[in-house]
């Protein structure tokens, strides 16, 4: 078998024969008049019509003086019919990628090429455009592989992810659904009258989150910037300023661990309602995530791994205290760290770094979550472990925060949010002493936001979700959910050896 260097040599004496021949192989235009997918699915109001489709090939069969080159776009494939009698003529001064039939030979599977001509169906009933015109659109130097050539290797697809889409079609569906899942996110809100507000993702000091920031400079002022953990704290400073509803999707970093459930940068949505109250914001982003659901899988009702989950019920409610004492003993209200570092230990759980009670008691929550199926809604966490959430009013131990639990995981975070000041700059405080005594993801303390309450916030509910909510109903991993994962730079061999002049031996 041919090594991917020869079969590269071989185009490439291809691509110069073109050029010999003063056949551009790279034209900036192309004169496509329809996707192929509008022939195809309406044959009826095409036969007979002279189209022009482009794409990239698929095969080329060739018999005597007469082939078949098979082509696919983004919406689907169609055969294009070739006869020498007919494509036999090539004026290079009109058309300088114009190709005719004895040129076939240079066209190899997986380059982009134009045909022009009616739409019939072949003597097998095959429908088909009868080209008159050939054109080069792209001449492609490496050969697509395909999963029978071996290429099911996971780091090698996650690394050429433009590869893997063409030759994964479920691949390709996914990131469609992706689109469409934010896109779903975002009609909703819009329907609900919110505003979408776009919000820096480079801030002095970031929060909202529990996180671990990027840091980065910025030589124009000559400071140090965070990439932004959270969408939150800007967001409440335009309810502040007077919105009433707005969200934003968007990029967000934390640098962090990569996980099946996470990413150091992914895609999230933060919205926040004024006047909205706790039990009004579980019904709202209840109903929310169902119809984006449905809309975007187009049914409420999965099996995932183990899991068998059906979202198509009203959710039950679960507090946080009742759900660690019914599993584990564990009063939350006076832990015991001892006995949550064992209850780690037992669970094989290894945390890096200081271990104070926070990080345990969500660590050994984590145990319990990976276990639900849900759904449900987590509701009521310890204040201590909310600095950004208002208190039961019922029950100052507890904040009014909710998550939503499916599929061994929380898939969205909101609460009623603080917005008396001075609880939030002794929140800040107790957060900062953290950070200072060594957890790096303790919330920093943050003077504007401070400040900003000091001026007034009305009555808010907050909520988050990011793509984990995606990766899970699709099955996947963090890393096979977003086209291009951060992976560690690495350049094989292969590559080297194809360019000689820019890597030595030693590389």
């Amino acid at each position: 078998m041919a090594t991917l260097k020869e079969l590269r040599n071989e185009r490439l004496k291809k691509l110069n024969s073109l050029l010999e021949l003063d056949i551009n192989p790279y034209p900036e235009n192309s004169n496509r008049t329809n996707p192929i997918s509008d022939i195809t699915d309406k044959y009826d109001q095409f036969q007979d019509k002279e189209v022009v489709v482009a794409g990239r090939i698929l095969n080329i069969r060739k018999f005597g003086k007469i082939s078949f080159i098979v082509i696919k776009d983004q919406s689907s494939k169609i055969q294009l019919f070739l006869d020498k009698n007919t494509l036999n003529n090539r004026d290079n001064k009109l058309d300088p990628s114009q190709i005719d039939f004895s040129l076939i030979n240079l066209l190899d599977a997986g380059d982009f090429i134009e045909g022009k001509g009616k739409v019939n169906k072949t003597q097998t009933g095959e429908i088909s455009v009868m080209v008159n015109s050939l054109r080069i659109l792209t001449k492609s130097l490496r050969p697509l592989p395909t999963l029978q050539d071996g290429f099911s290797n996971k780091e090698e697809r996650l690394r050429r992810r433009y590869v893997d889409i063409n030759v994964n079609d479920d691949v390709k569906q996914r990131f469609i659904r992706r689109s469409k899942f934010w896109q779903n996110t975002r009609d909703y809100l819009l329907r609900k009258d919110f505003i979408e507000i776009n919000i820096p993702v480079l801030e002095h000091t970031t929060g909202g989150a529990d996180a671990n920031p990027f840091i980065t400079h910025m030589d124009s002022l000559n400071q140090d910037f965070y990439l932004r953990i959270s969408h939150e704290l800007p967001l409440k400073r335009l309810i502040g300023s007077g919105y009433e509803r707005v969200f934003d999707i968007g990029p967000r970093f934390r640098n962090e661990n990569y996980s099946d459930e996470h990413l150091p940068e992914h895609i999230a949505m933060e919205s926040y309602m004024a006047y909205q109250n706790f039990e009004q914001a579980l019904e709202f982003y209840e109903d929310m995530l169902k119809q984006v659901i449905q809309s975007t899988w187009g049914r409420l009702d999965f099996k995932i791994g183990n899991f068998d989950i059906n979202l198509d019920q009203e959710w039950p409610r679960k507090s946080y205290p009742d759900i660690l004492r019914d599993k584990f003993g564990i009063d939350v209200f006076n832990p015991d760290l001892n006995q949550l570092k064992d209850i780690l230990i037992k669970n094989k759980v290894t945390l890096e770094g200081e271990i104070n009670i926070s990080r345990a008691l969500d660590n050994v929550w984590k145990i319990i979550r990976r276990e639900s199926a849900g759904p449900f809604w987590l509701i009521y966490e310890p204040t201590f472990l909310s600095p950004l959430s208002k208190v039961n009013p019922k029950d100052p131990r507890l904040s009014l925060r909710f998550h939503p639990v499916f599929l061994g995981t929380e898939m969205g975070n909101g609460y009623s949010e603080l917005n008396d000041p001075i609880d939030q700059l002794n929140k800040f405080i107790e957060q900062q002493k953290l950070r200072d005594s060594g957890d790096n993801e303790a919330q920093m303390l943050d003077i504007d936001f401070v400040e900003m309450l000091e001026y007034g916030m009305p009555p808010t509910c907050g909520w988050g979700i990011s793509e984990r909510i995606f990766w899970a109903l699709e099955g996947v991993s963090a890393r096979e959910g977003v086209p291009f994962p951060n992976l560690r730079y690495d350049i094989d061999q292969v590559t080297k050896s194809i360019y000689p002049e820019l890597y030595s031996k030693n590389d």
